[in-house]
């Protein structure tokens, strides 16, 4: 007797890689693992600027002095969602959103990241990363008929 093999959707690709506490390098990085993997250009293009301010963060806030912070794509392409965390040493502070209800400063210097990554991803959270750091995750998906 004959059986049906179900179809097996395109398997979850994960990419991770530790990097120097600069600002340098994370972006392009991603960018060319999502392109060699098949992601769409479109959401290639929002993980780019995702992963620029997740990186800029672990550098600037993040930073223990000799160690390292990590980048984590894992990309399902049947489900066209991507997830990237980015690792760092700094467990003790989190990330938060500006507050919405306060004037905005004209010219300010930072604190726009985060309101850039929760227009760009899907929803974005921090969890801890033993021993003593945190991940910030965000999730993005290719809206459907992309």
């Amino acid at each position: 007797m004959n059986h049906a093999t179900p179809q097996v959707g395109a398997p979850v690709s994960t990419f991770t890689q530790l990097l120097s506490s600069t600002r340098r390098g994370a972006r392009l990085l991603a960018v060319t693992e999502l392109r060699s993997r098949g992601a769409s250009q479109e959401l290639t293009e929002r993980a780019e600027l995702v992963v620029a301010e997740l990186a800029a963060n672990a550098v600037l806030h993040g930073r223990v002095p000799g160690r390292c912070f990590r980048l984590t794509l894992v990309l399902d392409s049947a489900a066209g969602r991507l997830r990237v965390g980015v690792s760092d040493a700094r467990g003790d502070l989190h990330p938060l959103p500006r507050p919405t209800d306060t004037a905005p400063d004209p010219l300010p210097t930072g604190g726009r990241g985060l309101t850039l990554i929760t227009a760009l991803a899907d929803h974005w959270n921090c969890v801890p990363y033993p021993p003593s750091g945190k991940t910030v995750r965000a999730v993005l998906t290719t809206p459907a008929g992309a």
